[in-house]
């Protein structure tokens, strides 16, 4: 298939395979679509480290990196930014936490000196650092996955080669994004997995590509099958941007407890909700949202995570993570080039035989 994004990034196929798991993006990349690593879980050396590694693994197919920098921040002490961040948390949030973390018996964890650098990277100098790394390696597209792109990286992105993509939920991001110079738009209905809004894809998708001024259009959220891939591309997208997906792929790093219960969930069983970021996120339903619909403080998941992943019964009614509405979708662990390849066999499939109609 030939669609101006693959032309943009010279690729085969239109799927882009989107995930913070190095073996999915090279997996994906291998398999004719376009891999893209989720970079703000890394501090800047491991980031420098995968980079490397997905490069080995591709031989130098084209991959991308995406980049989650909130538009606004709260105010710490640059010194010791994460310590003065954590001080700012109200009491009676940092209570319901001790009292959850009881109640469940979640065991006492160590503290992780690498959350605390990646809490550090979603600030302005910390995610320079990050779009450092990734300039110093020879990707073919950097995506903003929260707001408008910081101040010169479209500039530099546009004098390194490299396209710039940008996620929207709305007509109205849309045009602040092409304000900003952004070379490929992708429309990420309510369905998705992560922040997202509350436009469907079936909405949204036609809606981007009718002011996207020409720029290539990816269609984002509820996409997991070949029909759906099909789907978006009569909607006018010129590909799709797929995360959810790849949960259910053998490389995904997601512990074997969480992917189990994505296997047993049904599309109902995902909610919008701000528990994990503060903003409002798609993710699986558990016992934890039953217990708290507010704002979560991080150190809780650290130990839930770890808990889970040693089996522990409470931790696994807990455990949650980012899911879109596909998850009801979701068979058996796969590995990633064969869903990959699934998708765009059965794309065409349905192409062909949407062609029998006219």
């Amino acid at each position: 298939m030939r669609t101006a994004f693959t032309e943009l990034v010279g690729v085969s196929h239109p799927i882009v395979g989107f995930n913070r798991s190095p073996g999915v993006v090279a997996a994906v990349t291998n398999a004719g679509g376009f891999g893209v690593l989720a970079a703000s879980a890394y501090t800047p050396e491991e980031l420098d480290a995968q980079l490397t590694w997905i490069e080995k693994q591709t031989g130098g197919k084209p991959y991308g990196v995406d980049l989650l920098v909130p538009e606004k921040f709260a105010a710490g002490d640059p010194d010791n930014l994460v310590a003065s961040l954590r001080a700012q948390i109200p009491d009676t949030h940092l209570a319901f936490v001790r009292d959850l973390l009881a109640k469940y018996d979640i065991p006492e964890a160590p503290r992780v000196a690498a959350h605390d650098e990646i809490a550090a990277s979603l600030n302005p100098s910390g995610a320079q650092a990050l779009l450092d790394v990734a300039f110093g390696h020879p990707i073919s597209l950097i995506a903003s996955a929260l707001g408008t792109p910081p101040a010169g990286l479209v500039a530099r992105a546009k004098k390194e080669g490299v396209a710039v993509a940008a996620l929207v939920g709305q007509a109205k991001h849309a045009r602040r994004q092409i304000d900003a110079g952004v070379d490929v738009l992708i429309a990420q209905g309510t369905e998705a997995g992560g922040h997202t809004g509350t436009i469907a894809t079936m909405v949204l998708t036609p809606e981007i590509v009718g002011i996207a001024a020409g720029r290539p259009v990816l269609a984002a959220g509820g996409i997991a099958s070949g029909a759906q891939m099909a789907a978006a591309l009569a909607l006018g997208a010129a590909g799709v941007w797929c995360g959810s997906v790849w949960l259910c792929s053998e490389e995904d790093v997601a512990n074997q407890a969480i992917k189990a219960k994505f296997l047993a969930a049904t599309s109902s069983d995902t909610l919008r909700s701000p528990t994990r970021t503060g903003k409002p996120a798609r993710q699986l339903r558990t016992a934890w949202h039953d217990e708290w619909e507010a704002l979560l403080v991080n150190e809780a998941w650290q130990r839930i995570d770890a808990a889970a992943a040693a089996g522990h019964e409470g931790a696994l009614r807990l455990e949650s993570f980012f899911v879109g509405q596909v998850v009801g979708s979701f068979g058996q662990i796969r590995p990633a080039a064969e869903i990959t390849r699934q998708m765009v066999a059965d794309c065409e499939q349905r192409i062909t035989e949407l062609g029998t109609l006219l």
